[in-house]
């Protein structure tokens, strides 16, 4: 939704569709789920040109078709911003869930937790920043995904903070973390990242690690699941 997730002034139309689509695929992904159709219902504002508006389809076509998905369906309508709706339709057999953590796990995220969140902060300090930074273009994890996955005991994207989703897991599993070292707020209450947030039990936890340098996907051991109590102390990103 424009002045929620983004601002027109940010992104061109390009990249909102991108965007769009990327971040309705990483729920699917991070599911263990092979993403294959995909329905769109875009509320366009009156001021945009057709240029922007085959630039905003583009983005969203040309996204889905990188990963196999086609679009088949859905509706437009006017409005007075942009707004953008993507339902995503995948194959699971095998989903990888948020519960099934046990005392001693192991629990690591995948990149650098907050690198959007940088980028988000020059936008709003009336900055540019790079088109490949982590806020414009979020990179899905799904080799690692879907090697890893027979692995895993719970996993889910970060979207909304590495906090906010792990009292997400607490909540679900009846569990806290013992961190190893403590984790800024800059980073750990920071959202649109779209990285991985997983949990292995020590015995995989080798083989999880195998998996990461195999796809090149940086991954950081960084707490261990256990009956601590986790209070999270990061505000709310939507109210």
């Amino acid at each position: 939704m424009e002045d929620v997730h983004f601002r027109r002034g940010w992104l061109s139309p390009y990249e909102i569709g991108r965007k769009a689509m990327l971040v309705n695929l990483s729920d699917a992904v991070a599911m263990n789920a092979k993403p294959r159709y995909a329905l769109l219902s875009v509320a366009l504002p009156p001021d945009m040109t057709k240029k922007q508006m085959r630039e905003l389809a583009e983005g969203l076509y040309e996204t889905a078709k990188t990963f196999g998905v086609r679009i088949v369906g859905g509706d437009t309508v006017v409005s007075f911003k942009l707004e953008i709706s993507v339902t995503v339709l995948a194959d699971c057999p095998r989903p990888l869930r948020r519960d099934g953590i046990k005392v001693g796990d192991w629990l690591a995220y995948t990149g650098l937790p907050g690198e959007a969140a940088k980028a988000l902060r020059r936008l709003f300090g009336g900055s540019r920043v790079s088109p490949r930074s982590r806020f414009v273009h979020p990179v899905l994890r799904g080799a690692f995904v879907y090697r890893a996955a027979r692995h895993l005991r719970a996993g889910m994207d970060l979207s909304d903070g590495l906090f906010h989703d792990l009292a997400r897991l607490a909540g679900r599993n009846r569990v806290g973390f013992r961190f190893l070292k403590p984790l800024p707020k800059s980073m750990a209450c920071a959202g649109e990242d779209y990285e991985m947030l997983v949990a292995v039990s020590p015995r995989r936890k080798r083989a999880l690690a195998r998996i990461a340098r195999a796809t090149r996907t940086p991954l950081t051991f960084f707490a261990k699941a256990g009956r601590y109590a986790f209070v999270n102390p990061c505000r709310p990103h939507h109210r």
